[in-house]
């Protein structure tokens, strides 16, 4: 029997954490190659500690993308997180791009020849999950714990809270009842800040962020209510402690509420499936919802490196589908070509759209004008109810 009731906690951390100024700076190449050529091939992790970035990977694209501009797209988007700090500066950290041409193995897996159609860039599963917990069919630990960050950062970047630095981490426990959440049990915020600060100080800069953000009457207990829960937090960011591009996968998609697949998002072209199948399962799932045709839909889908079509598409809707799961799974693929190029081509992938996702998750935020999170459209709804009318 499905348990009911419950306490279930879900994590984010802030555009400055360590490891996700690593996932900005890798995003923010993936756009620098993607704006010059839409066809480039990109696959960059970053490492950052005290002043230094190092810059690795396998690039294919216009030669004029050269080191340098690596190096400059790196320092803007440090600096437009916020760093200007004596241990990690954007104007001073030493940035070190190791960056080469893709390997022909892989190339010539993923082009299209002959009758070839392009192939997936690598093997891997890769999982969708919408549900009906919160509007943006997202799972409300995961969405709230995103939001606290994101209005904290939105203050720190307006000037309301200046005293803030740019790390930060936040966690979300929640209580179900009847498999729907009903309230907080804990909230906790650690957040770098200014040495005048003391500890009770930083707690009442962030209580009325948590307050707008959680629905009214869900506050946790004050007794549960965790500010820099150690007493100090001035020293953060990579000079606190190294960060690496894919290190926060979980962050970046359901919070532990759904399965993830074997690879990370960021830093990564979209002809690489650990990103656009990620994407699309996704938009599959989230349609599936919208629609009415399950409250909670999670989608597998599996890929072989240079094989141009799914291996398989797996549909799980937790036992609240109103229609059945085989013939679902067979009109998705009649909807969407879920080919890697077809994948790129419905939600137009081969854009610069890749930087705004490297922080507060790539799920459950709104699609933009410009094509950013076309992976959140509901588009697919009308057809899904007239194929189960």
């Amino acid at each position: 029997m499905p348990r009911n009731s419950y306490v279930f906690a879900s994590e984010s951390v802030a555009e400055g954490h360590p490891d996700k100024v690593c996932d900005r700076v890798s995003d923010s190449i993936v756009d620098l190659y993607l704006s010059a050529d839409p066809d480039s091939r990109v696959a960059v992790e970053t490492l950052c500690t005290t002043n230094k970035i190092v810059i690795a990977g396998e690039v294919r694209g216009p030669s004029e993308i050269t080191a340098e501009l690596i190096e400059q797209t790196a320092r803007d988007a440090v600096r437009d997180i916020g760093y200007e700090q004596d241990g990690f500066h954007w104007r001073h950290a030493d940035v070190v791009v190791l960056v080469h041409q893709q390997s022909p193995d892989i190339a010539v897996g993923v082009d299209a020849s002959g009758n070839k159609d392009e192939g997936a860039g690598d093997q891997g599963i890769m999982f969708g999950y919408a549900c009906r917990e919160t509007p943006e069919y997202m799972p409300a630990p995961i969405h709230y714990s995103h939001a606290i960050l994101r209005s904290l950062a939105e203050a720190r970047h307006a000037g309301r809270a200046s005293q803030l630095g740019p790390d930060a981490k936040s966690q979300v426990s929640l209580r179900y009842a009847d498999g729907m959440p009903v309230g907080a049990t804990s909230v906790v915020v650690s957040t770098q800040h200014d040495s005048a600060l003391d500890q009770a100080e930083v707690r009442e800069v962030v209580r009325p962020h948590v307050l707008s953000v959680l629905p009214d009457d869900w506050m946790c207990p004050e007794e549960e209510f965790y500010v820099n829960p150690t007493g100090r937090f001035v020293v953060g960011g990579p000079d606190g402690d190294s960060g690496l591009t894919g290190r926060k996968i979980i962050v970046d998609t359901y919070g532990g509420a759904a399965p993830h697949g074997g690879g990370a998002f960021s830093g990564k072209d979209p002809t690489k499936v650990d990103r656009s199948a990620a994407y699309a399962s996704r938009y599959l799932a989230k349609n599936v919802v919208a629609a009415g045709l399950a409250d909670r839909c999670t989608i597998q889908l599996s890929y072989a490196i240079g094989v141009s079509y799914p291996l398989s598409v797996y549909i799980d809707t937790h036992g609240t589908g109103q229609v059945d799961e085989d013939r679902l799974a067979a009109i998705l693929r009649e909807l969407v070509d879920l080919s890697p190029r077809g994948i790129r081509t419905h939600l137009g992938l081969s854009r610069p759209i890749y930087a705004r996702t490297a922080a507060y998750g790539h799920f459950g935020r709104p699609a933009e004008e410009d094509g950013g999170f076309s992976w959140e459209r509901l588009d697919l709804v009308d057809a899904l109810k007239s194929a189960f009318a």
